[in-house]
């Protein structure tokens, strides 16, 4: 075989390896699967807890509530800044309006994760 086709097959091989390494990496990365309220949800009764779902533990760095209307609302965390598969947050007594949580985390990984989601109590 030639030194070229050799040194293909040789480069080849390396890529194919690295591309399968990536692709399997990118698999371990932590992922929201479900929260609560459900982004977009319209709630007669106002949540008495804020939760969000992974697949894999992840550690939440921050977590806000917040309305248009009333600004910032304090979350009482029961996680103690560990990483977990279902983050729990108590919000205070709502009052009807537009909500957003936005929030950012460490995967068990190591890579920063962050995601919003909103809702709407309507009493």
């Amino acid at each position: 075989m030639s030194r070229p086709r050799r040194f293909f097959r040789f480069a080849l091989a390396g890529v194919l390896t690295i591309g399968l390494l990536a692709a399997g990496s990118a698999h371990a990365h932590s992922k929201q699967e479900a929260t609560f309220p459900a982004d977009g949800a319209v709630l007669s009764v106002a949540p008495e807890v804020v939760m969000l779902r992974f697949d894999v533990p992840t550690r939440i760095t921050m977590i806000r509530l917040s309305s248009e209307r009333d600004g910032d609302f304090e979350l009482e965390r029961s996680d103690a800044m560990q990483p977990v598969t279902e983050f729990r947050a108590i919000p205070p007594p709502l009052p009807e309006g537009r909500y957003t949580v936005e929030w950012r985390g460490l995967s068990s990984d190591g890579h920063p994760q962050k995601g919003r989601f909103s809702f709407e109590v309507t009493q």
